[in-house]
């Protein structure tokens, strides 16, 4: 494949609905989608960063500033490309900046499938059909709230629901989640790093209601604590932000950190890296799931096909494209084909066209990058 041109387009997005974490509210969605062009064909990719760096620390300034300083010329560097797995060795002199490598290596994933005439789930190796899907629910003003919406996604069918938590807002939400709708229904905490040591009391607490997990209740680069309160849990640790390679999923599997690996595509530094440490974790007997960023409808597609592989047997966050957008920028919208699961496409690529009248509406601006301009 020979790249001909690479877009940069930077959208706003207004979330339907106010969504908070234990890191604060987030209002909008202001991303890139980078397009790939070779031939007449095209790739597409987004990126997964936040408005600030809180979950980490990158955003979407300065996923820009890498991509069109550092790795889009070093994607030009490259004459020709045969597999996307060469361009995150391509990319491995520059440390870290996951997001903004994930983003341009996701449309190189997607260019290639569409060149060999194969959906992005098969070209990764997925088998999977349709996978199941869960819903986040963000921090709210009362505990009626988060009841009233654990009701609404448990009658739209969703297979996991997930409970955002902090101090002071933890055990009675839970609590009341349990009295209200019962042991069985598939729960599960999300601390986005809001406790330390000190609060194990809190989270010992939390053993007596069956969750399938509590996600990255520790420092967001810890996997040390993790295991020394995994030994003290019931309830099975998942790591988010603490993981970052195949190697950092290695140590924290090694030293007992977590029981469940959270993989989420930016964070990882894109769907080779996201394959690795899948795979890894399926040969250690540690089940993982794919986590979302309010992603809109492109990195939704990619998440649907990594989902795809064998060992997500944890339903992620995937949700229809309507939990978050009023409309959503690729088309057909991404809908739930069965009470809480989605279809896995089967046409080529991420199996979604863009909606350009509404991609348009939600543009900032775009900038277009080929070799010669690099040259310049």
């Amino acid at each position: 494949m020979k790249i001909d041109k690479v877009e940069l387009s930077r959208l706003r997005m207004p979330l339907k609905i106010r969504f908070e974490t234990s890191f604060g509210l987030i209002p909008f969605k202001d991303f890139l989608v980078v397009s790939v062009h070779s031939g007449n064909l095209t790739g597409y990719a987004e990126s997964a960063s936040l408005p600030y760096p809180v979950y980490n620390e990158e955003t979407t300034g300065t996923i820009s500033y890498i991509l069109k300083e550092f790795l889009i010329p070093k994607l030009f560097s490259s004459e020709s490309i045969t597999h996307p797995s060469e361009i995150h060795e391509l990319f491995k002199p520059i440390r870290r900046h996951n997001m903004a490598k994930a983003v341009l290596e996701g449309a190189i994933w997607d260019l290639y499938a569409k060149h060999q005439g194969v959906s992005l789930a098969r070209a990764l190796g997925g088998k999977k059909r349709e996978i199941e899907v869960g819903v986040s629910i963000g921090i709210e003003d009362t505990v009626e709230e988060v009841l009233e919406k654990v009701g609404k996604f448990t009658d739209e069918g969703y297979k996991k629901i997930k409970v955002k938590i902090k101090p002071g807002q933890d055990v009675k939400v839970i609590r009341a989640i349990r009295e209200e709708y019962g042991p069985d229904l598939p729960l599960m905490a999300d601390a986005n790093s809001a406790y330390t040591l000190n609060d194990i009391h809190i989270l010992k607490e939390l053993d007596q209601y069956n969750l399938i997990m509590i996600e990255q209740p520790l420092a967001h680069d810890d996997i040390i604590d993790h295991a020394k309160l995994q030994k003290q849990l019931v309830t099975p640790i998942c790591l988010d932000e603490s993981i970052h390679t195949a190697e950092d999923a290695r140590k924290a599997i090694e030293l007992g950190s977590c029981k469940i690996i959270n993989i989420k595509v930016g964070r990882v530094g894109g769907l080779t890296e996201a394959k690795k440490i899948h795979d890894l974790c399926e040969s250690n007997h540690i089940p993982v799931w794919c986590g979302g960023m309010l992603e809109a409808g492109i990195g939704r597609a990619h998440n649907i096909a990594l989902s795809s592989l064998n060992n997500f047997s944890i339903p992620g966050d995937t949700s229809a494209s309507d939990r978050y957008w009023a409309y959503d920028i690729v088309q057909p919208e991404i809908i739930l084909s069965k009470p809480g699961k989605l279809e896995v496409p089967t046409s080529h690529g991420i199996g979604y066209e863009i909606n350009k009248t509404v991609f348009d509406q939600y543009l900032i601006n775009k900038e277009t990058f080929t070799n010669e301009l690099i040259l310049q």
